[in-house]
């Protein structure tokens, strides 16, 4: 499934309020037959004081292709973990 979602595309999608956000996909990854995908919001991207951090929120990716919230602190920190890696390898090559 990640391999129709890819890094820098841009969606909308609604919080718990029905407000609508647009987030930007920073990585992709798939654990367990299962795949992830770490977002940021696109203005928090477009801000130019490029010291401040961003905000990074990881959601799973269903059979259909939309983004729904991770339910488990289990889950959510096997996730977090996973893309830690991956973040961390993509700092390193940079």
């Amino acid at each position: 499934m990640t391999d129709e979602i890819k890094v820098g595309e841009v969606f909308t999608i609604s919080d718990e309020t029905d407000v609508e956000h647009e987030v930007e996909v920073l990585a992709t990854i798939t654990l367990q037959d299962t795949d992830y995908v770490a977002v940021t919001f696109v203005d928090n991207l477009e801000e130019d004081d490029a010291e401040d951090a961003i905000d990074i929120f990881f959601l799973k990716v269903d059979e259909e292709g939309d983004f729904e919230a991770i339910e488990s602190d289990e889950e959510f920190d096997k996730v977090s973990a996973a893309f830690d890696e991956v973040l961390d390898e993509e700092e390193v090559e940079e």
